[in-house]
């Protein structure tokens, strides 16, 4: 539970109907099982005490009698089980039955929350035995087996040890009512929903069950457990096939259909919270009439087992992954689109390197002219070798601008450079920042005066993982006109490119395998001068590899997680290939130089957000360029590795 991750399960018992005493056995067995596999949230379904399908039975006394000394069983066989659970069984008030959800917790009733919506059409008919909450609203007090309890649709059940837990309750057709309740217990801070449910299997029905619990937890940001009945309720006329689901924020995290037992996963309410706390649309706690019943959780380390993806910016599935890309690429196109249109540019200039970034610039940039209706020879695409520039990218730049299509020129920049390095007083022999950061300003210098002189834009190359890391010359290639990659992080920019590549093969062999050529190239800025004709500088070695980058990045910023967590998400995603200790070193990395770096993000050119983080100082990144880690630091030094 540290760090805001809560094990949760929805179960599916065998029943058998009306047999009470059978299923509180089999009810006390699956909570069991659930708490020695760290579950502390439980849902079961609807009605699963009796049964669903009791029909004209729950006008019995014999059967309620029943299922309130199946309770008392359960309450008292389970009293030492630190896990809070909500199962579902008739309790009679005055001379009216509700379905409840009982929600217990270590021999204590906390509350009963009696279903709102009753359906009465097709084949479900409630309405024959129970009365829908309507009443409930302001509560009561029942006795029941040999508790007090509060019956109320106004109640939610606040952890004292976990601040962001707070758990609400709605049962079946109360998600499938115009109005569910899980609305207004989001609206009171819920962050964790329990759904009791008895829904009936038929054909396509899963899809339509899945998407609606999937995109109710999209709505509230919230966690939603949905607990479906199963084996042993009657078939007479329907089939219960116990689907059960876990989901947050739009994510179904776990899945079970057809069979009993368990469905696990964890929800981190610490990830919901701080979501809702960016969204100055979701509602802050209004009403005072809602009554919070509290029980507290033992805190211990909850065992992760949610996918948790190695490059959280990249789609898994490879479907989605080609479709993912194909949108960004228009997303990206259409933003230069505008901003050639509306600036009237005469041309689009690219720096070309042969290297991943500059690539993806051209192809966007190609795509926008395509949609322009314009010829790509208004590309300009300048490669600009100098004293670090190998013959593999060389060669790579100009067949690519060849296959593009684009206008294409080499500017040797390197007797330019050396007069700089000359009128300033820096030796050749010197490899330091300056001999570094030299050749990247007169590079964007030489884009920028060919731009002025055609009339065109400059289009920047940058990516996103670079301005996290300032990884950028200021004034150099850290500024254009448009930046096309400023929100695409680097992992991504690498499944852009091998996607052009793998949509190339058929059409322009030639392309795709200049593209493919690319991928395989080590990431550089080709400052330094080669060794025996290979690359002498590879970013990766010194500021750390792109891929634990941008997954810091994405958890760290989209998430605002801190340190702690984000290297316990890291080792859980990337320990196979990664020691703790060498995440440690470059999550310290990381820090230290996104905060060191902030000034050059504050001054940002223009470009189109793409995906759900940016950093751009006009939108979604606003911070201080003289902000202090020291707090940040600090976790990092107590990490137990």
């Amino acid at each position: 539970m540290r760090d805001g991750f809560i094990k949760a399960a929805a179960g599916t018992p065998k029943i058998k109907v009306a047999d009470c005493a059978y299923n509180a056995e089999q009810i006390i067995a699956l909570m069991r099982e659930a708490a020695a596999q760290g579950v502390k949230v439980l849902a079961l379904p609807e009605l699963c005490v009796t049964g669903y399908t009791c029909g004209d039975l729950f006008l019995q006394d014999t059967l309620l009698r029943g299922a309130e000394d199946a309770l008392g069983r359960i309450l008292e066989e389970t009293k030492d089980l630190d896990m809070l659970t909500a199962l579902g069984l008739p309790v009679r008030f005055g001379s009216k039955l509700y379905n409840c959800a009982a929600v217990i917790f270590k021999d204590e009733i906390l509350g009963l929350v009696p279903k709102t919506h009753i359906p009465n059409y097709g084949e479900f008919y409630e309405r024959r035995w129970f009365e829908p909450a309507g009443g409930a609203e302001r509560g009561w007090v029942v006795y029941l087996a040999g508790r007090s309890a509060t019956v109320s649709t106004r109640q939610f059940f606040k952890c004292e040890s976990i601040a962001d837990l707070t758990i609400g309750v709605e049962l079946c057709e109360d998600l499938w009512s115009t109005e569910p309740p899980s609305i207004k217990l989001a609206q009171m801070g819920v962050t964790l929903i329990l759904n009791l449910s008895a829904s009936n299997e038929v054909a396509g029905k899963a899809d339509y069950r899945r998407s609606l619990v999937a995109g109710q937890s999209a709505r509230l940001v919230c966690g939603y457990v949905y607990a479906d009945a199963g084996e042993g309720e009657s078939t007479t006329d329907l089939v219960f096939a116990g689907h059960d689901i876990i989901a947050e924020n739009g994510t179904v995290l776990a899945e079970k259909r057809f069979g009993t037992g368990l469905t696990i996963s964890e929800i981190d309410v610490g990830r919901l919270a701080h979501e809702r706390q960016k969204m100055n649309t979701f509602p802050s706690w209004t009403q005072t009439d809602w009554v919070p019943q509290y029980f507290d959780l033992e805190i211990d380390e909850t065992r992760l087992t949610r996918p948790i993806a190695k490059n959280p910016f990249v789609p898994q599935d490879h479907g989605d992954r080609r479709e993912r890309c194909e949108e960004i690429f228009q997303i990206a196109a259409l933003g230069l689109k505008k901003r050639l249109e509306h600036t009237n540019a005469s041309c689009a200039v690219v720096g070309l390197s042969g290297g991943l970034d500059s690539t993806l610039a051209l192809l966007i940039t190609a795509r926008a002219f395509d949609l322009l209706g314009r010829p790509r020879t208004d590309i300009l695409a300048v490669t600009m070798p100098c004293f670090g520039t190998t013959s593999r990218t060389k060669s790579n730049a100009q067949i690519l601008a060849e296959r593009i299509g684009a206008d294409f020129r080499i500017v040797d920049i390197g007797e330019a450079v050396r007069v700089h390095f000359r009128d300033i007083g820096q030796s050749m022999e010197d490899l330091s920042v300056t001999f570094e950061n030299g050749q990247a300003r007169e590079r964007t210098q030489v884009l920028m005066d060919l731009a002025n002189q055609r009339g065109g834009l400059v289009i920047g190359t940058g990516d996103l993982s670079e301005l996290a890391l300032g990884w950028a010359t200021y004034n150099g290639d850290h500024m254009s006109m448009y930046g096309v990659n400023g929100s695409i992080p680097k992992t991504l920019v690498r499944h852009l490119t091998a996607y052009a590549a793998a949509q190339a093969q058929d059409s322009d062999p030639q392309l795709a395998a200049v593209l493919l050529d690319i991928l395989d190239t080590p990431v550089s800025p080709e400052l330094l001068p080669p060794k025996e004709g290979e690359i002498a500088q590879r970013t990766e070695d010194l500021v750390g590899p792109y891929e634990l980058h941008d997954f810091f990045l994405y958890y760290a910023v989209r998430w605002g997680f801190g340190p702690r967590k984000v290297y316990r998400l890291a080792l859980a995603a990337l320990g196979e290939d990664y020691s703790g200790e060498t995440i440690v070193k470059w999550l310290n990395n990381f820090y230290r130089r996104f905060f060191a770096q902030q000034f050059k993000r504050s001054c940002l050119p223009d470009g189109p957000k793409v995906g759900s983080l940016a950093l751009s100082p006009r939108g979604d990144w606003r911070m201080p360029s003289d902000a202090v880690n020291a707090l940040w630091m600090k976790e990092l030094e107590g990490l137990e590795l």
